[in-house]
C-alpha cells in the first residue's frame, strides 16, 4: 500500500520553522505571512495526528515527534536540491566548473587554460582550488583532479599520467653541481607537499636510491609544490620538482634536469567525474584537451630512469 504522504509545502514549512525555531522567521524566508506558514504547519499536524510544535509565549520548540520528523525532512530537502541541480547542470553544455589543487591550478591548469579557450569559445570554465574533497552534486562540480591514491569508488576515475619527482634546477645552477655528489653543497629546496606519500619520496630517498651519502638534508622548506618550484625559478635553489608541476618549465629551458634519473610516486592524479557523465560534452571536450596537453610533454618522460621508492638504482 503506497504511503500518503503529506503536501511539500507543508513540508517545506516544516522545515523552515524547525531551522530558525520561528514561524515568523521561517515566513520571511519563504516569503510568506506568519498565519499563511502557521497554517501549513496546523495542516501537518492534522495530517500527522500529532502536534509537532509546542507554542510557547514568543517562541515554539519542537515535540518529540518534530524532533523525530526534522532531521529527515532537512535531509529530503537537501537531496532534491542536489538532484535538481545536477538535472539542471545535464541540461549546461555551456558552463564547466572545475575543482583542482592550488599548486596543480598554477602550475598546470592555468598556463594551459588559454588553449582550452580557443578550441572551446563555446565553454565557460569556472574554477575553484582547493583541496577540499567537494560533493558533486551539492557543490555543483563538473570536474575534480585529485592526487592520491584515491580509490575514487562510485565515480568515473581516469588516471593522468605517471608521476615522479626528480631533481630540477635553473641551467646556470646545473653548471656549477654537475653530478649527484656534488648536491651535497648545493642550495636544496624542499618540497613538503609530497610528505604524505608512503613510501616516501623525498631528498633521502632520492639520494639513496642514486648511492649517495650527504649526510643530513639541509635546505629552504616549502609547504606548496608550486612555491617549492617557483623559488627553483629564481635560482634559490634545486627542488625535487614533481612531474606535473616542472615539465612546462623544463619543456620551456627555464629548468633543467640533468641527472635522468626520477623517483616513481605511485601516487597519481586522477580526472574524475559523476559516474556516467564522462562524455558529457562538456566533460568530455576536457578529459581529450587534458589528455592531449599530457602528451605534449610525454617525452620528458620517455628519458628518465624511474625509480619506484624504495628500491635502489
Amino acid at each position: 500500500m503506497v504511503e500518503r504522504l503529506p503536501p511539500l509545502t507543508a513540508l517545506r514549512a516544516f522545515d523552515a520553522a524547525a531551522r530558525h525555531m520561528s514561524f515568523a522567521k521561517a515566513a520571511d524566508e519563504l516569503h510568506v505571512t506568519p498565519a499563511a506558514l502557521s497554517y501549513q504547519i496546523k495542516a501537518l499536524e492534522e495530517h500527522l495526528g500529532s502536534p509537532l510544535f509546542r507554542r510557547l509565549n514568543r517562541a515554539v520548540e519542537l515535540t518529540e515527534a518534530g524532533k523525530v520528523l526534522a532531521p529527515g525532512v532537512k535531509d529530503g530537502f537537501q537531496t532534491l536540491a542536489a538532484a535538481w541541480r545536477s538535472t539542471e547542470r545535464l541540461q549546461d553544455n555551456e558552463t564547466l566548473n572545475v575543482t583542482a589543487g592550488p599548486a596543480f591550478t598554477a602550475k598546470w591548469l592555468a598556463p594551459r587554460l588559454f588553449k582550452f579557450a580557443q578550441a572551446h569559445p563555446e565553454i565557460e570554465l569556472r574554477f575553484s582550488a582547493s583541496l577540499r574533497m567537494m560533493d558533486f552534486s551539492r557543490d555543483g562540480i563538473d570536474v575534480a583532479v585529485r592526487f592520491g591514491y584515491g580509490t575514487d569508488d562510485g565515480l568515473f576515475s581516469m588516471p593522468l599520467a605517471e608521476e615522479w619527482v626528480a631533481p630540477v634546477m635553473t641551467p646556470e645552477l646545473a653548471m656549477q653541481f654537475p653530478t649527484p655528489q656534488s648536491l651535497a653543497k648545493a642550495p636544496l629546496i624542499i618540497d613538503h607537499s609530497v610528505d604524505f606519500l608512503d613510501p616516501p619520496a623525498g631528498w633521502s630517498e632520492w639520494f639513496a636510491a642514486m648511492n649517495v651519502n650527504i649526510g643530513e638534508i639541509h635546505g629552504v622548506q616549502f609547504s606548496q609544490g608550486d612555491h617549492a618550484v617557483d623559488a627553483a625559478l629564481a635560482g634559490a635553489g634545486i627542488v625535487l620538482g614533481r612531474r606535473a608541476f616542472v615539465v612546462k618549465e623544463i619543456s620551456e629551458g627555464r629548468l633543467v634536469m640533468p641527472f635522468k634519473t626520477a623517483l616513481g610516486t605511485g601516487a597519481r592524479f586522477r580526472f574524475l567525474c559523476t559516474d556516467g557523465v564522462e562524455d558529457q560534452p562538456k566533460i568530455k571536450a576536457f578529459r581529450e584537451w587534458m589528455i592531449a596537453e599530457i602528451s605534449k610533454t610525454a617525452d620528458i618522460t620517455a628519458g628518465l630512469k624511474i625509480i619506484p621508492v624504495g628500491k635502489k638504482r
